[in-house]
């Protein structure tokens, strides 16, 4: 790890560039290229889709209905109220049923064969009324689904509540757990869509460069992570899913949300960027500095140095073929000091947020780990997260496609 004060001096770091520093960055991303991803990701879903045996794919989830049409409206408000719906029938449309006054959102993506407007039966919206709204609801999904699946009555579903699936099946479809599908169709990704991924990189970079650059003696926790929205949001992006900075003593135990609590000269400052940017994917990333760019003292750099170890002997590992209980038996052992601070994973899927796989840090490591493997296309994110009894937490983090010879970083912040 170089010194703090090289670091903050290295020129090569052109996220704070005039292009970057005064005004948003401009995607350099052609119509061609996010054309080619809508079309692949669609064909993904629809090839999982036949695989099944399901005659159709019903989405709540607005990351996985952003994969499917490249649809997006209200995603976080739409996660937990579930107002707008997506349909692919495996012998028949694709159908966008949009929120009340917003069909305007959906049209002319090539993905949609029909848009719809959504009947919404949540409580919130329907009171007394929700056993009538759910039924009719219900009775138009089924209706489609006779119409289009040949006798089949099976519908896989991402995420549905309760209400709905009984509606369902009283009307003789059959549930079926959908996101088994979509996690495997989004799991392998388009050259396209990784072009998409490197530029929402970019921008969590150019804002991580922010956080970097304000940190400072003085400077409040949430005032850090506020640069990070800012840069996301003014580039095009979404939004953050977790709220996780902090400085000195609060990175140990990690997973405190930031808070008002002033960073102090010295002090570790760590963060995890969980960030969903532009075009809809996400870019995961985590970094440790000290505040004000003072040279760590003897712990910091060596729990840095410990953290940096873990990161490049568990990306050594990973191949195409490779499987997840191979990298566990061969991935790096962490001491025995670190066990109780640990980070539970030692390596995720990432995507439209994080995704399968997960695969558990050998401490964790169980009859409850999932099977499969490593395959090309995939991208993944390899943790650590390094810290003892009285210390404060190193958290990294770096984001990696998955080639057919290893893995490239798809992250370029300096990480040690």
């Amino acid at each position: 790890m170089k010194d703090q004060s090289a670091f903050k001096d290295d020129r090569k770091l052109t996220y704070l560039n005039a292009e970057g520093a005064d005004k948003p960055l401009i995607s350099p991303v052609s119509d061609e290229v996010l054309a080619r991803a809508r079309a692949y990701r669609l064909g993904r879903l629809r090839r999982v889709l036949d695989q099944s045996g399901c005659a159709a794919l019903l989405l709540y989830d607005p990351c996985n209905i952003r994969y499917a049409f490249d649809c997006s409206n209200m995603q976080v408000w739409t996660l937990h109220n579930p107002m707008r719906y997506a349909l692919i029938l495996a012998g028949g449309p694709a159908i966008m049923f949009e929120f009340k006054g917003c069909l305007r959102q959906s049209e002319g993506l090539p993905g949609i064969d029909e848009l719809r407007l959504a009947r919404t039966w949540m409580f919130m919206a329907s009171g007394d009324k929700v056993e009538a709204a759910t039924e009719d609801w219900a009775r138009e999904i089924a209706d489609l689904v006779q119409t289009y699946g040949g006798g089949n009555t099976r519908i896989a579903c991402d995420a549905l509540d309760g209400s709905g699936v009984h509606a369902l099946e009283a009307l003789g479809l059959t549930y079926v757990e959908g996101s088994q599908f979509t996690e495997i169709a989004r799991s392998i990704k388009s050259p396209d869509e990784i072009e998409l991924m490197r530029w929402t990189i970019r921008v969590c970079e150019a804002g991580m460069a922010r956080i970097y650059d304000h940190s400072v003696p003085g400077v409040t926790e949430r005032e850090l992570w506020a640069h990070l929205h800012f840069e996301n949001a003014r580039s095009g992006g979404d939004w953050l899913e977790t709220k996780l900075l902090t400085c000195g003593p609060r990175t140990n135990p990690w997973y405190q949300e930031c808070s008002d609590r002033v960073c102090q000269e010295g002090e570790l400052i760590s963060f995890d960027t969980d960030m969903i940017g532009p075009y809809g994917y996400c870019a995961d990333l985590s970094r440790s500095w000290t505040c004000g760019y003072t040279a760590m003292t003897a712990t910091q750099q060596r729990l840095y140095e410990t953290a940096v170890a873990q990161i490049h002997h568990n990306l050594d590992l990973v191949k195409p073929g490779l499987s997840f209980a191979e990298f566990n038996a061969k991935s790096w052992r962490i001491p025995q000091a670190h066990v109780p601070y640990r980070y539970s994973l030692a390596a995720h899927g990432v995507g439209m947020a994080d995704e399968w796989p997960v695969i558990p840090l050998h401490v964790d490591w169980g009859p409850g780990a999932m099977s499969g493997r490593f395959e090309a296309g995939m991208v993944v994110c390899m943790e650590s997260l390094i810290a003892e009894a009285g210390s404060e937490s190193v958290k990294l983090e770096t984001q990696v496609l998955v080639t057919e010879t290893g893995t490239e970083r798809l992250d370029t912040f300096p990480l040690g």
